[in-house]
């Protein structure tokens, strides 16, 4: 658009300087006269005038537009930069966007993997414990059986005298266990229990001796207190 304007200044321009000679070249000097002649040299000064000046004003707005286009070009370098400068942001934004996408996925890809492994080993360790949870319950089971049958087997251990001499004859290889274990505790068990007799009877024997001691004493001192009574009337007769 400006290329167009100037060049149709510039045809403005080249036409007013081909009329300005043409007229200067078309003037009549043969066939007018004197008046004629200053009326028409006045016209022509007026008209070169105007023209001069048409010319002046082209010139000026022939500097304007040169100016006008100057920052025209100066503004279109500075847009260029900036928009230069802008891309080289957003590129350098992309790129910075690109890698922080890499490393948010790298971190995210790392985390899982940590996650998947905790949940993986905290599974491991769940199967550990109700194995083991499994297997102490079949232990204690196991135990309670046991415990019962020590317990049957313990009502059993009693020996009679009879019984036992039945036994004792026999080598510990012909034995049971719960036999082996019903001797073992008629040996340990009968000197005890002999004991208790005894510490029985002895204490049935110390009871009765206590309490004649008690009768005794109480006999004493119903005497002794019959004695002084007796011992004070004496010394005290009554009026």
């Amino acid at each position: 658009m400006a290329q167009f304007s100037k060049s149709r200044k510039v045809n403005i321009s080249s036409s007013l300087e081909s009329e300005d000679i043409s007229l200067e070249t078309t003037v009549p000097t043969d066939d007018i006269s004197s008046s004629e002649e200053r009326d028409g040299a006045v016209k022509i000064t007026r008209q070169l005038i105007e023209r001069k000046e048409l010319l002046h004003n082209l010139q000026l707005l022939k500097i304007e537009l040169s100016q006008k286009n100057l920052m025209i070009d100066n503004l279109k370098v500075e847009y260029i930069t900036k928009i230069e400068e802008l891309e080289e942001k957003l590129n350098d934004a992309l790129h910075q966007k690109q890698v922080l996408t890499l490393r948010l996925d790298s971190q995210l890809t790392l985390q899982q993997e940590d996650a998947r492994k905790h949940q993986e080993l905290m599974k491991q360790e769940m199967e550990t414990i109700l194995l083991r949870q499994k297997q102490l319950e079949e232990t204690n089971h196991q135990l309670r059986e046991r415990a019962g049958d020590i317990r049957r087997s313990l009502r059993d251990l009693e020996l009679t005298d009879d019984h036992y001499a039945k036994l004792k004859v026999l080598s510990e290889d012909q034995l049971s266990i719960p036999e082996y274990v019903s001797i073992r505790v008629y040996e340990v068990v009968t000197p005890l229990k002999r004991e208790i007799n005894e510490l029985q009877v002895k204490k049935v024997d110390l009871w009765e001796e206590l309490n004649d001691t008690k009768s005794q004493l109480k006999r004493m001192a119903e005497e002794q207190e019959t004695g002084n009574q007796e011992t004070w009337e004496t010394d005290c007769p009554l009026p």
